[in-house]
């Protein structure tokens, strides 16, 4: 870990980043910096870490990508993995970077700021100096440290007070180097008062690619504001994808979260939602896919502070072969949040019998007026809707699709967009039973 940890403070060190020499950021780096030399990587002994083992990642020495000069070679292909008819204005970032030419920026509503990171930066904009940062809590990680001694370049998305967009903001991350790289995107989406938004963040990556990415998405959603934040992690089987994303609500804020992990070899994401002021209010969607030697990890951790806040937390897993899924749910109602109403569920599909599931609901209560409630399962295809099926003349493959698509339907369907929805259906089949949508098994 220390050799690997010295190779990452040295690539940071020659790295010439946007924005140097500004004051704010460079000491925001610095802390990162530091914080990550001196705590390093997580380890098997991190209770928040014990069943995810990422010494495969560490035998790598991933490398920062140069920005790039052009397109050309680099996107081919690209067009297949946009998502048809879903009309949203959409920012595309290649090995890390902005590029433009792939992007469809234009038409935002007046009042809003949708512009690369690197340039916020650079600019030194008032909600970056303000945000960058702010959402991140004090247990932040290794990972986390490092993308901070790094901030270089992802979307930086500022909504003005009372502004509603009609469109979502699509998010679109892309490796396309043949492998061993390091890509680190950085953003901030903050939405102000009475607003409404929906941003879908997705991740990319064609097959044979070893990559690393390690993302950090902060949201900060203004007294009122409703926002929709759907992250879609699709990278190759070949890469390792670490996520973290940092929600701050603040009074009557509402905020969806939907979390798709289907893709990378070593996956893992941190969520944690804070729960500022009174009214506050998040349902958090999760479903995550896994087949192959896959290892899929999520951590959730809400933290109600003020009282009067409502979470609703629901996680869906489907595995096949000898994927590894591990979900870890932490709650978390502090002295004073009185009226608190928190409830939590994971339930897990097994469709082999080396498919393996830690899972750890936990809660930790110190109000005394609350609702709160979390649950655990973990289970098979019911025997008797298979029977049922079977005995009507669908064959098998055709039955556990089905009943699959019903099990996964639950969070699927809770996502917006139905361009969204299309395609993960879509990939749900073609991952578990390579086919397409439910009609194609039919």
């Amino acid at each position: 870990m220390t050799t690997a940890v010295e190779h990452y403070v040295a690539a940071r060190n020659a790295l010439v980043l946007p924005g140097t020499g500004l004051d704010w950021l460079d000491e925001l780096r610095n802390a990162g910096t530091r914080r990550f030399s001196e705590k390093g990587f997580p380890t098997l002994r991190d209770e928040n870490w014990r069943y995810t083992n990422i010494r495969p990642i560490l035998k790598q020495n991933f490398t920062p990508v140069a920005v790039l000069e052009g397109s050309a070679g680099r996107t081919e292909g690209l067009s297949q993995h946009l998502l048809p008819g879903l009309g949203a204005y959409r920012f595309v970032f290649v090995d890390g970077h902005y590029v433009q030419e792939l992007s469809d920026a234009t038409g935002p509503a007046r009042g809003v700021v949708a512009m690369p990171m690197a340039d916020a930066v650079t600019r030194g904009l008032d909600g970056v100096k303000t945000w960058l940062g702010a959402c991140v809590p004090e247990d932040r990680g290794g990972f986390t440290d490092l993308n901070t001694a790094y901030i270089e370049d992802g979307l930086y998305l500022h909504v003005d007070r009372g502004c509603h967009l009609e469109q979502p903001i699509e998010v679109v991350f892309i490796s396309t180097e043949p492998g061993g790289q390091l890509i680190q995107p950085r953003n901030l989406f903050v939405l102000g008062e009475n607003t409404r938004a929906h941003i879908i963040e997705r991740y990319i990556s064609p097959a044979g690619r070893s990559h690393l990415t390690n993302a950090v998405t902060e949201l900060v959603a203004c007294r009122s504001s409703v926002v929709e934040h759907t992250r879609l992690q699709e990278e190759g089987m070949d890469a390792f994808h670490i996520g973290g994303v940092f929600i701050r609500l603040h009074g009557d804020a509402r905020v969806v979260s939907n979390n798709a992990a289907l893709g990378s070899m070593i996956a893992r994401t941190n969520l944690h939602v804070a729960l500022q002021e009174e009214g506050a209010c998040c349902h958090l969607y999760g479903v995550y896919l896994g087949n192959g030697r896959q290892h899929l990890d999520n951590f959730t951790q809400v933290d109600h502070r003020a009282p009067k806040c409502t979470s609703n937390e629901f996680y869906k897993g489907v595995l096949d072969d000898r994927a590894r899924a591990v979900f870890h749910g932490r709650i978390i109602v502090r002295e004073g949040a009185q009226k608190t109403d928190a409830q939590q569920q994971n339930r897990n599909l097994l469709l082999s019998g080396h498919a393996e599931v830690d899972t750890k609901p936990q809660l930790e209560i110190y109000a005394d007026d609350v609702k709160c409630s979390h649950g655990a399962t973990i289970g098979q295809l019911d025997d008797s809707a298979m029977f049922y099926l079977r005995s009507r003349g669908v064959d098998e493959t055709t039955a556990r699709g089905l009943l699959t698509y019903a099990f996964a339907a639950d969070v699927i369907n809770k996502i917006s967009s139905a361009p969204v929805r299309n395609h993960l259906e879509g990939e749900l089949g073609r991952k578990m039973f390579g086919v397409g949508r439910p009609e194609e098994l039919s």
